[in-house]
């Protein structure tokens, strides 16, 4: 009936919330104890007010052995950015090419462009890292983000969406006067704003996330990541201070979870919507 609560579907949407709410909450709370209580196990449910600048103490000092956070939240918050952007911008150029310009071998390079789907960064690794050393980009913010900035997928997605558009515009646009890159930001661009806020957000935490090419491509502390400083926490000499690793967790959590909440209406849309 229109209008009636399904009752028994909001009763597993609150259970699922609760599940995935739960391992956040003993963080926050586990972060405002003191690190022998930790260590022993006795985790409370109630945060300790007390134990709250323990948040102002890694934000500045960090832990033994690490940077402070604030420089390693900025590492990845600039790392993330710099990646989503820049697979937005070669995505939407790639798939600007091949659905509106004639060159020879055109589907054979959006097959090659797909075909990549299949070598993720970890199956690469060994020669990405030999032409990152050979270009000198070891232990630079280059060296971080270049090698992780193509997308298959997102070229795949602005593909679709552009296939939608009839050849008659383009066609249109050009006999007024607009040249190619005028065409591809009055028109393009503004078309599949949805899909570009979706994409940003999925890449944004993408970059965020990422733990195995930081590690192997960037020894200088100062170019530490917060995952990598998360793990560097937990496993050094000195005895782990558990309640400034959650504080770290919990600050990690703020960033991805600030660009979801923010993007989350054109995020849904770019996700659900189909027709242009």
């Amino acid at each position: 009936m229109k209008g009636r609560i399904d009752w028994p579907a909001h009763v597993v949407l609150g259970f699922g919330v609760l599940l995935f709410l739960l391992p956040i909450w003993l963080v926050l709370a586990g972060s405002t104890l003191q690190p022998d209580e930790v260590a022993r196990g006795e985790l409370s449910l109630i945060p300790r007010l007390s134990g709250l600048d323990v948040y102002a103490r890694v934000l500045i000092e960090g832990s033994p052995g690490t940077g402070p956070v604030w420089r390693m939240l900025l590492v990845s918050f600039c790392m993330a950015m710099s990646i989503a952007i820049g697979k937005l911008a070669i995505s939407i150029l790639s798939a600007y090419a091949i659905v509106f310009f004639r060159f020879p071998f055109r589907m054979a390079a959006f097959w090659v462009i797909f075909i990549t789907l299949m070598l993720p960064v970890e199956v690469r690794i060994i020669p990405t890292f030999t032409v990152m050393s050979d270009m000198s980009l070891i232990n630079t913010f280059p060296g971080l983000t270049v090698p992780l900035i193509a997308s298959a997928t997102a070229t795949l997605l602005f593909r679709q969406t552009f296939l939608a558009i009839p050849d008659e515009l383009f066609e249109a646009a050009r006999m007024d006067g607009a040249g190619p890159w005028r065409f591809l930001r009055d028109i393009l661009i503004p078309v599949s704003a949805t899909n570009i806020a979706a994409l940003f957000v999925i890449q944004f935490v993408y970059g965020w996330n990422q733990y195995l090419w930081p590690l192997l491509v960037a020894t200088d502390p100062k170019l530490d990541t917060i995952v990598i400083g998360i793990v560097k926490m937990i496993g050094g000499e000195t005895q782990t201070e558990w309640n400034r690793v959650m504080a770290t967790a919990v600050l990690a959590l703020l960033p991805p979870i600030s660009v979801v909440v923010l993007m989350q209406k054109w995020f849904v849309k770019g996700l659900t919507e189909s027709n242009k």
